[in-house]
């Protein structure tokens, strides 16, 4: 039995066709339109009906019809283009009987191409009177209806093609994306950062712990991992002497999915030679507190219903610290191994016995207890060297690292560090990760010889950050989930 969407698909089969038997191309090319729907609003949105009629400009506009209203021998459509949305009326005297037929015949969905003079109408809308109409694309698939448009979640995910007709707001969101990135690489360049790439296939993943995506080159006969971070490689272009950097682009890992997390994600990582991680902290305020003033014009922003306030300077909050005014440890007891290793076993954190070290214990506790209720930008600092393979040890306590991550609204935005650059301490906390992995931590470090050789040539005094793009962009368009941020996020295969 045939669905109500293949019968309408039928009839604008039908359609298409019947414009190639009158020799028209529902599918044409070669149409350029001389204005934007937002040019025309913009500029003559001051003239009066009086002021239009004086105007001899004939311009044509291009996109798709979102709504049609026919009057017998008139009508009026929205046209939208990639700026907004202007009506065009269309009348039997002013287009040819040809034209004026392919109007007729015309669906929501379709692309046309429209010339005319501006006018106002009765009710004072600015308006196109088209003296010429061409179809360019014939739509074969109906629109979802207008009056309440795309709303299944998965369908919308699946289909962003739709989701971005249907629902003006979530291109808005992707506009501002682009904005987002584009102000975060003004922000480097003048800084004197330079934009580099670096592999997507890695023969050792590196750069993170996390457990990454496997895959295989038939010529080279070898399993290459899709990155988890370019941090590796962005740090040997350090000691090849290109003393600021930075990369926006994928890191992929192999791990589950939520509304903070996608396995194929981007971010910014940047490393600045003479810096300290103090000196990231100072720069990562600057470059969003100017970012979020840029785009709201103030500093203060709302993100589901809590204000979040990006006024530098930013809190610093160390992890022991923290454990004790927010996560209600006793002051004298967060640095006891055994006490630590219980209460995560008590707090069903992890499993009793299973190996660990204080950093450990204090990083799980941290995340268990603390993480949520840091809202406001906080930076957390002094992690511990266990949970910092590649982070520099701090000269006065060695336990620590100079190492900070930022956290808003309850969520890790950005991690930094001073570099390690002591290619024989960088050699012994591989060997560690290794053993961890041996152990069965499969989000463990390789061991990678060649960026030890790279270390052992010299890399200046470095620190280095990475900001989650996705989650930034998701905090400054109010968007409750990374799938809502990520044009086409990850989903399972969909069923026949």
């Amino acid at each position: 039995m045939a669905t109500d969407e293949n019968i309408y698909m039928k009839q604008r089969l039908d359609k298409a066709q019947n414009l190639r038997a009158q020799n028209h191309n529902p599918y044409g090319n070669g149409f350029v339109p001389s204005a934007t729907t937002d040019d025309l609003s913009a500029r003559y949105s001051s003239y009066d009906a009086a002021k239009l009629e004086g105007l001899t400009e004939v311009f044509s506009l291009a996109g798709r019809v979102m709504a049609n209203r026919l009057f017998g021998k008139a009508g009026f459509l929205r046209l939208r283009d990639r700026t907004g949305e202007l009506q065009v009326f269309c009348q039997k005297g002013s287009l040819s009987d040809e034209q004026f037929q392919f109007y007729k015949n015309l669906d929501v969905g379709d692309f046309v191409f429209v010339e005319g003079e501006l006018f106002r109408t009765k009710t004072n809308e600015l308006t196109l009177m088209a003296q010429s109409f061409a179809y360019v694309t014939k739509s074969i698939r109906n629109l979802p209806e207008k009056w309440h448009g795309l709303s299944d979640v998965e369908t919308r995910y699946r289909q962003r093609y739709v989701d971005l007709i249907a629902n003006p707001e979530v291109k808005n969101t992707f506009i501002k994306r682009s904005q987002i990135i584009t102000a975060i690489r003004q922000f480097l360049i003048e800084r004197q950062f330079l934009e580099v790439e670096t592999p997507m296939m890695h023969s050792i993943p590196g750069g993170a712990s996390a457990r990454p995506f496997v895959t295989h080159h038939n010529t080279l006969d070898m399993d290459l991992y899709l990155r988890i971070a370019p941090e590796l490689y962005l740090k040997r272009l350090v000691v090849g002497g290109l003393e600021r950097v930075f990369e926006i682009n994928r890191n992929f890992r192999n791990e589950g999915i939520s509304i903070q997390h996608n396995p194929e994600f981007t971010m910014l990582e940047f490393y600045q030679s003479y810096a300290t991680y103090e000196d990231l902290m100072a720069l990562t305020e600057e470059m969003l507190s100017g970012l979020v003033q840029k785009i709201f014009g103030t500093c203060k922003i709302k993100y589901q219903e809590t204000e979040i306030d990006f006024t530098p300077p930013f809190k610093r909050l160390p992890i022991a610290t923290a454990l004790v005014e927010i996560g209600g440890l006793e002051a004298a007891k967060v640095h006891d191994k055994n006490f630590l290793a219980e209460e995560c076993y008590k707090r069903g954190i992890m499993e009793r016995g299973k190996p660990g070290g204080i950093g450990l214990y204090q990083t799980l506790l941290f995340e268990h207890l603390v993480e949520s209720k840091l809202i406001q930008p906080t930076f957390v600092t002094e992690f511990p060297l266990e949970v910092s393979p590649l982070a520099r040890r701090n000269d006065k306590n060695p336990d620590i690292v100079d190492r900070f991550e930022l956290m808003i609204f309850g969520r890790e935005l950005a991690n930094g560090f001073s570099e390690l650059n002591d290619p024989v301490d960088q050699k012994e906390r591989f060997l560690k990760q290794v053993e961890a992995r041996d152990a069965g931590d499969e989000e463990a470090m390789y061991f990678d010889a060649d960026y030890i050789r790279a270390l052992e040539y010299g890399m200046p005094p470095t620190a280095g950050e990475g900001i989650g793009i996705d989650r930034l962009v998701m905090l400054l368009t109010d968007s409750p989930s990374i799938r809502d941020v990520i044009l086409f996020p990850q989903l399972r295969a969909e069923k026949p």
